[in-house]
């Protein structure tokens, strides 16, 4: 289970932003998660509530902004949706393209007092 690992991560940078700011209380994580990160959220919530018990961060709520999966196609330049992991243009048919966005993993912002 991956999210463990991702959720230990969350923590450790809440914790280290919280013990640099004098922080008492994690409230909220704000996190972009990107379409193709195959991060399962149900499971990065339980780790991530597994992991905080007895820590600042004990009750904070995870905030997801889900990143869509995005690419511009390198021929005719249409940015466009890709869905279902089909990578072709849907304007030029062209295969070749670079990922604009959808792979994110990452916190945004944090709320403390």
């Amino acid at each position: 289970m991956h999210e463990m690992a991702i959720a230990e991560g969350i923590l450790d940078i809440a914790l280290d932003y919280a013990k640099a700011n004098n922080a008492h209380k994690i409230n909220e994580i704000g996190l972009l998660i990107g379409e193709m990160s195959g991060v399962e959220v149900d499971s990065l919530n339980f780790s991530f509530n597994m992991l905080t018990q007895g820590t600042i961060a004990e009750g904070a709520e995870l905030k997801i902004k889900n990143v869509p999966l995005m690419g511009k196609c390198s021929k005719c330049g249409k940015e466009f949706h890709i869905e279902h992991y089909d990578f072709w243009c849907p304007e030029c048919e062209n295969g070749v393209l670079t990922t604009l966005s959808g792979r994110e993993m990452q916190v945004e912002y944090l709320e403390v007092d």
